[in-house]
């Protein structure tokens, strides 16, 4: 059986990670400037998340929902309790689309609206209702064109309001900051403005914090620099550090129901483990205040580039755009100097490296960033 061909892929493989470094299967080292999508969150292999899976998988690996599994409520609560959303609820599914997809299906199960207001350049996840509100028809399968869904300029108020004032919202889906986009930060003002306009015109606010979220913007969440509280929240990525999972927190004004959502192996035992993991090294390292000062530093460091069009992001969630494809930039990155980075679109660099990088893993790449493009100190 050949694999389905819908990846382009580098011909390396990765077979050993430790910290921000991983190791192909030749020996070469590289800088991990990219966590896999975002996901790394405390760092590859790391000795309390390796040991706490282990000790899980040793004794349980899964059973189902219908039982008790006194790990979830150990997660929520941690989770509550870092984020500052104690008095929210969570519900555990197994990556970020389905975490959308719930967040959607909530949304009209409380207010009985169909449309979604999404963003242009958002992306929200590849099925069914996730992929309709992702601004890209490129992966919108006829299938999946049954929702109602409008794509707004972010930033504009007056085209959310305009549209609220319809009456047939059931929910606004946005980014704490968009990803795939290019690093696309939403305004402070505009944030808190949808939150108003929301509570005005009863429609849901769905933030989707899947790779802006969990301390990579140098705050748990990166709305909250708008001092906004959403009605549902969706996560996923640095959730478990690489293990399979996702999560709504949920507002108290919505009320379960048995069987309105459900999952086979959401909140399994292990991807538990691994979550409460993630949580305890990131209160231990002190990592969404690492992300915060190596992300200043960067961004710092990175507007004294010349030949760069703008700068964009918060913390270790950066956007570098150029006026010319970076394909050849990127290219030279990892295999000239060794440092995986990713990309959006064709003229944006994104860095998302775990949220532990240190100060000198950071100036190393900076080092290496100024040889490839012929800079001087």
């Amino acid at each position: 059986m050949k694999l389905f061909d819908v990846y382009p892929l580098f011909n390396i493989e990765i077979v050993k990670g430790k910290g921000c470094h991983v190791w192909d299967k030749e020996g070469n080292e590289y800088l991990d400037l990219y966590g896999g999508h975002a996901v790394i969150s405390v760092g590859h292999s790391h000795p309390t998340y390796v040991k706490a899976i282990s000790e899980q998988v040793s004794k349980l690996g899964f059973y189902s929902n219908s039982v008790i599994n006194s790990l979830q409520q150990t997660l929520a609560d941690k989770l509550g309790k870092a984020s500052g959303y104690d008095e929210y609820s969570l519900f555990l599914i197994n990556s970020g689309a389905e975490a959308n997809e719930n967040a959607l299906k909530l949304a009209s199960f409380h207010n009985g609206k169909k449309r979604v207001l999404a963003f242009q350049h958002s992306f929200h996840g590849r099925t069914s209702a996730a992929v309709r509100v992702t601004d890209n028809p490129k992966i919108i399968a006829p299938v999946n064109e049954g929702l109602d869904v409008s794509y707004l300029p972010l930033n504009d108020k007056a085209a959310v309001e305009a549209e609220l004032k319809k009456g047939d919202v059931s929910s606004v889906i946005i980014e704490g900051i968009q990803g795939v986009g290019g690093i696309q930060v939403p305004t402070d003002d505009f944030l808190q403005e949808l939150r108003s306009l929301c509570t005005k015109y009863q429609a849901v606010l769905i933030i989707d914090e899947i790779q802006s979220g969990y301390g990579r913007s140098g705050k748990f969440f990166a709305h909250q620099y708008a001092g906004i509280r959403p009605d549902m929240i969706t996560v996923a990525k640095g959730i478990a550090n690489g293990f399979p999972m996702g999560a709504v927190l949920i507002s108290p004004i919505f009320k379960p129901i048995y069987g309105m959502l459900g999952t086979t192996f959401g909140g399994n035992h292990l991807a538990c483990a691994a979550a409460i993991a993630v949580l305890d090294i990131m209160h231990d390292e002190g990592l969404v205040a690492n992300a915060e000062k190596v992300g200043s530093y960067l961004l710092e460091e990175l507007h004294k580039f010349p030949g760069i069009k703008e700068i964009r992001g918060r913390g270790l969630m950066i956007g570098i755009e150029f006026e010319e494809p970076i394909k050849e930039i990127r290219s030279k990155l990892l295999f000239e100097q060794k440092v995986f980075t990713g990309v959006a679109g064709t003229n944006t660099i994104r860095l998302l490296p775990p949220l532990c990088l240190s100060m000198e893993e950071a100036a190393e790449f900076i080092s290496r960033f100024r040889q490839v493009l012929g800079v001087n100190e």
